[in-house]
């Protein structure tokens, strides 16, 4: 089984493995609360791992973290060990980088509003449709002044010019109406609340650092702390992840058959993705999860019930991991049936029956056969762990960020011209120029006042001077004419 890896034992002790080739089909593990779905992550974390595939999972609860100190195992763990004497088991910590949105507990992670795209980004702010189609209009704008939308601010600046200069926005003007400027501001302000703000900024992440192999050639393994993410802010944690899919589908080159896959996602909570998702970008997401095989990533689903993701989804996964589940209801007993069915019969049992027997850390298991056709399903008791079965202390967190090889690489943020600073250049810019116009304007307008009021004083002295002329003519006239017959009556 050398190009396979082995998730466990059968009821007779046989190892029950899945082609490491066909590993990039897709999974699903499921299960209850309480019934192993964890501790069944981190093996196929190590497994992945140790075939120098690279993976990224999100830690919901913060004990994953357990993958990056070594096993102690006792009690059932080391009972479970000794069954599998084929197992090899070795304690062994596995290279592990810790990652946090809030960037206390790992690695700052980010992207850019830019990378993210309005679409991703309306599904985040839950936009209607009217707000929606503003921010398209918003994002348009942007490419045309070459304005880069990196952080909140970018954005919020973009809106606030838009609303002030609504010319720019040309044929589509009509669909940035002040109502939706406005709603587009309160979500984002909403969304700052929400810690969300952090996502976005620089230096964001860079695919090539999640796919580089460690050292020792093993597959790194990327931990997204999401225990209060996924609290506080779901919204961000599936919007992230749903960018991080689309980003690796539209990077990757086609890579066609492989040996192995070059990335594994693991995205826990999994029905996160689809709650609430906008049909148009549920569609693409079930479209990249399809397409997205070919360029070597297995994207596997966690989460309690198969119901939880889409009909279409949940046809084109490969593995299937299936720990217990509880019907009490009419309901859950159909959706009992349902998660049965949905495996390839085994004559040896009956699947319906042994969905409600099984035990903590065993579980039913559907692979696929090297020609890729699904196998009969399996009960299985999943081997344990190499690496520790809980979390990390706070000292052994900070350790492993420390001696990180991205350690300084992401934790000092970059704030670069962006729209923001573009934005409140041109503003400085345009108001001197508004007041010496508004100067002009005034000086103008004086300067006619003034005119107006000289021509009418001049022509007023004017008046007055012909006036005086014409007396003084006349004065002298009548002077002239007297002196003139006073001398002649003197003759």
């Amino acid at each position: 089984m050398s190009n396979s890896f082995i998730l466990g034992a059968d009821p007779a002790g046989q190892p029950v493995a899945q082609p490491l080739r066909l590993a990039n089909r897709h999974g699903l593990i499921a299960g209850a609360t309480g019934t192993g779905k964890t501790v069944t992550l981190q093996r196929l974390a190590e497994l992945f791992s140790d075939a120098g595939v690279a993976v990224f999972a999100a830690d919901i609860k913060g004990d994953l973290c357990g993958l990056g100190a070594a096993g102690n195992p006792q009690g059932k763990v080391a009972e479970r060990i000794a069954a599998m004497p084929w197992l090899a088991h070795r304690p062994a910590a596995y290279p592990v980088t810790l990652w946090d949105v809030a960037g206390q507990s790992g690695h700052p992670l980010r992207t850019t509003l830019s990378e993210m795209g309005p679409l991703l980004l309306g599904n985040l702010l839950e936009l209607t449709d009217s707000q929606q189609a503003a921010l398209y209009a918003a994002f348009q704008v942007a490419d045309q002044e070459g304005l880069l939308l990196l952080d909140l601010k970018d954005l919020k600046a973009l809106l606030n010019h838009l609303k002030a200069h609504p010319e720019l926005l040309g044929e589509n003007q009509a669909l940035f109406a002040g109502a939706s400027a406005q709603a587009l501001l309160r979500r984002l302000a909403t969304l700052e609340q929400q810690g969300g703000e952090a996502l976005f900024g620089e230096p964001a992440l860079q695919l090539e650092d999640i796919l580089r192999p460690d050292a020792d050639g093993r597959g790194r393994i990327h931990l997204l702390d999401a225990s209060r993410l996924v609290h506080e802010s779901p919204k961000v944690y599936a919007t992230f992840l749903l960018w991080l899919l689309a980003e690796l589908f539209e990077q990757l080159p086609e890579r066609g058959d492989a040996d192995k896959p070059l990335l594994a996602l693991f995205f826990d909570e999994a029905h996160l993705l689809f709650s609430g998702t906008p049909r148009a970008l549920q569609e693409r997401l079930e479209q990249v999860v399809r397409l997205i095989r070919s360029k070597g990533v297995g994207v596997y689903f966690v989460t309690q019930s198969p119901s939880d993701l889409p009909d279409s989804v949940l046809a084109q996964l490969g593995l299937r991991i299936q720990h217990g589940l509880r019907a009490f209801t009419a309901k859950e007993q159909k959706a009992l049936r349902a998660v049965a069915d949905g495996f390839r019969p085994n004559p040896a049992f009956d699947t319906l029956q042994v969905l409600t027997e099984l035990g903590i850390g065993e579980a039913l298991v559907g692979t696929l056969e090297e020609k890729g056709t699904p196998a009969m399903v399996q009960r299985v008791a999943i081997a344990p762990p190499q690496s520790r079965i809980g979390p990390l202390s706070a000292g052994e967190r900070e350790a492993l960020i420390r001696q990180s090889p991205l350690a300084g690489r992401y934790d000092k943020p970059i704030d670069r011209e962006s729209a923001y600073e573009i934005l409140q250049a041109r503003a400085a810019t345009a108001k001197p120029a508004e007041e010496a116009k508004g100067k002009a304007k005034s000086g103008s307008d004086l300067g006619g006042l003034a005119g107006e009021l000289l021509g009418s004083l001049a022509s007023q002295a004017m008046k007055t001077a012909v006036r005086q002329a014409a007396n003084q003519i006349g004065r002298q006239l009548v002077r002239g004419l007297m002196g003139s017959l006073l001398g002649g009556k003197r003759r």
